[in-house]
């Protein structure tokens, strides 16, 4: 009989059992890295499968070498888990402006109608100079302080970061024994300056508004640009439609612009709501008035027969 052929070494490696990776313990990888022998704990005393020699490199170890390099390789590069101190823990609420604007009015000990200002965000008479940086949102670095005994004049550090409130952009306030007396607002017609409660009212406003458009009316009016001045106002009449006086200048600026219809109605306008029936003319702080009354109904005579 023939005896059975001893099988090459490539088909006993093809026929050694597949090397499971995840199930290698701490010491085969040892064994298998660094070369050293450790016994397997199912198969004590028993030789590895694939037979190999006296250095114990059998077929199969090149095999779990390089599952454990890879093993060891793929851990590294793994995601990491790293532990650091969270920002917020949930249930935490972040601060908000409100928050700490409502910290700084507490602390000044505002009475209830200046607490209200500083929420709205808007400086008002009688706030110390704590709650106008609580009201304008702003620290000291901000403002130039110029202190004199019981006076504080409060500008803007730099005009290129102005402080605002809800009104407008702050050109200065003023302080009298420590509490606001004036606040000044930068607006396009100048500084228009409250000095009263009443200067704050939307009706104040306007008509702070409107005397600076008159103003530059005149201004506009003295240099011969009568098409200016008219613009000023005009637009001044939007925001004070009873002035009876700024309907007299408007009658007189369409009077020399030779537009007689519509000075026509002016001079009337003017007329009606100065109510003649109520207007006694009399002494010198009228004179000026009764001076008015008189050429306006000159004009109005004469500009009738023209339109005619």
């Amino acid at each position: 009989m023939t005896a059975p052929r001893e099988a090459p070494a490539s088909d006993a490696r093809r026929a050694s059992p597949p090397v499971d990776v995840p199930a290698l313990a701490p010491t085969v990888l040892a064994s298998a890295l660094f070369g050293t022998r450790a016994p397997h704990p199912s198969a004590a005393g028993e030789r590895p499968a694939g037979g190999g020699g006296a250095g114990g490199s059998g077929a199969g170890r090149p095999t779990a070498l390089l599952a454990a390099a890879a093993l060891l390789m793929a851990g590294c590069n793994g995601p990491r888990v790293i532990h650091e101190q969270p920002v917020l823990v949930t249930g935490q609420r972040v601060p908000s402006v409100d928050d700490a604007v409502g910290g700084a009015a507490a602390a000044a000990g505002c009475a209830a109608e200046l607490c209200a200002a500083i929420a709205r965000g808007e400086v008002a008479l009688g706030m110390s100079e704590a709650q106008v940086l609580a009201a304008t949102r702003t620290t000291a670095a901000a403002w130039s302080a110029r202190r004199s005994g019981a006076a504080t004049v409060l500008t803007p550090a730099s005009l290129a970061a102005a402080p605002a409130d809800a009104v407008g952009e702050v050109a200065l306030v003023q302080l009298a024994d420590g509490r606001v007396s004036s606040i000044g607002y930068r607006e396009p017609q100048g500084v228009r300056v409250v000095q009263r409660p009443a200067d704050a009212t939307a009706e104040g406003r306007a008509r702070a508004t409107a005397e600076a458009l008159i103003r530059e009316g005149d201004a506009f009016n003295a240099a011969g640009d009568r098409a200016a001045a008219l613009d000023r106002f005009d637009r001044a009449l939007v925001l004070l439609p009873n002035d009876a006086m700024l309907q007299y200048r408007v009658a007189t600026l369409l009077d020399l612009q030779l537009r007689p219809v519509e000075a026509l109605m002016r001079y009337q306008r003017f007329l009606q709501q100065l109510e003649l029936q109520r207007i006694e003319a009399v002494g010198t702080a009228n004179a000026k008035l009764a001076e008015a009354i008189a050429l306006a109904q000159q004009r109005i005579v004469v500009l009738q027969r023209e339109v005619r």
